[in-house]
């Protein structure tokens, strides 16, 4: 899929995190994942073919992705795999009747620093919904003035960097991309911190 709109194409996140989902293979089987912002859903596919029970999600606002997750599925020979209308941010029938989760994937969620909270005010409920679910999310650095550690600490939340070479990510050809600019990839995973803030 060459699309630069959003989540339309294959962006370099989308391959480090399912390179990280490839690497943790032998745990998958089983496990239940949500992808949010699925867009082509590279991870959800991945971890599909790798034995996971997957859902797919894409804001209920764009019909065009959520139809691009449901044509990756055929292509990949996934025709059940579900696909459901979630907006970040927003308490939804949808959300609220989601199946329990074991992961949540995302992959260059944190694009847009005005759509920061509302990801993270989703990944909250959904790790109160599932306190042993880890949101394992992959990320391209844009600016050094955005984070979301102010935002962590708000919703009691916690992160564990996790090195693109611990599994292999760190090849130039995995996170490469025709697109201009910067494409340094990071890779975290975020819980929920405990009570003593740890």
């Amino acid at each position: 899929v060459v699309d630069s709109r959003y989540g339309m194409y294959v962006w370099p996140c989308a391959v480090v995190l399912a390179q990280y989902l490839w690497a943790r293979r032998g745990s998958l089987p089983g496990k239940r994942v949500l992808e949010i912002g699925a867009g082509v859903s590279l991870p959800g596919v991945v971890a599909a073919k790798c034995g996971a029970e997957v859902t797919l999600s894409d804001s209920e606002e764009l019909p065009q992705c959520l139809r691009n997750c449901r044509r990756s599925c055929l292509m990949n020979d996934l025709p059940h795999v579900p696909v459901v209308g979630l907006t970040w941010g927003r308490v939804s029938p949808e959300l609220l009747s989601l199946a329990p989760v074991d992961i949540i994937l995302g992959s260059d969620v944190f694009f847009d620093p005005k759509d920061f909270e509302d990801i993270l005010t989703t990944v909250y409920f959904l790790l109160e919904k599932n306190p042993h679910a880890q949101f394992w999310t992959t990320y391209q650095v844009r600016s050094a003035d955005w984070s979301i550690e102010a935002l962590l600490c708000k919703w009691k939340l916690k992160n564990t960097h996790v090195p693109l070479q611990s599994f292999n990510a760190d090849k130039e050809h995995l996170a490469s991309s025709s697109l201009p600019g910067r494409h340094t990839i990071e890779m975290m995973i975020i819980s929920l911190a405990r009570s003593d803030g740890t």
